[in-house]
């Protein structure tokens, strides 16, 4: 298991007082939200959709999964992720929650389907970008500088 600094365990001698943070478990919080992107890429092709909500949750879907995607690559080598591409994605799973309201969707399923995908891509990406922007360096990265 690998970690990287966090709040959560500061009283950890052998961290030197370091804030350290269980990337193992942050890499399965990305994997979920980029397997949720992927969900919004299929949800229009699953349930009647109109060409806007194919369209939209298309573009929204794949740009999720490529920016979690991205942050699980980042923590698999053991980096911590990237604070702005996780706010990033927050925006993109708040977009996804509102859009049934702004977007015709062609179906209920769909719409609820996509609110609730950007719900929870919205906390877990806000997460993210929590426990990582409260982290320290990690200690091989800080040699390395």
């Amino acid at each position: 298991m690998s970690t990287t600094p966090t709040d959560s365990d500061s009283t950890r001698g052998d961290e030197h007082g370091q804030n350290t943070l269980n990337t193992d478990m942050m890499q399965w919080v990305s994997a979920l939200a980029a397997l949720v992107g992927l969900y919004l890429v299929a949800s229009p092709f699953l349930f009647e959709a109109t060409n806007a909500a194919v369209w939209n949750d298309t573009l929204v879907g794949t740009a999720i999964f490529l920016l979690a995607g991205y942050n699980f690559v980042r923590m698999s080598r053991d980096r911590l992720a990237s604070v702005g591409v996780a706010s990033l994605t927050v925006l993109l799973g708040l977009w996804a929650l509102v859009s049934p309201a702004l977007v015709e969707m062609g179906s209920g399923q769909l719409a609820t389907g996509t609110a609730l995908s950007g719900l929870v891509v919205a906390i877990l990406a806000g997460y993210t970008a929590y426990a990582n922007n409260s982290a320290d360096m990690p200690e091989r990265a800080r040699t390395r500088a």
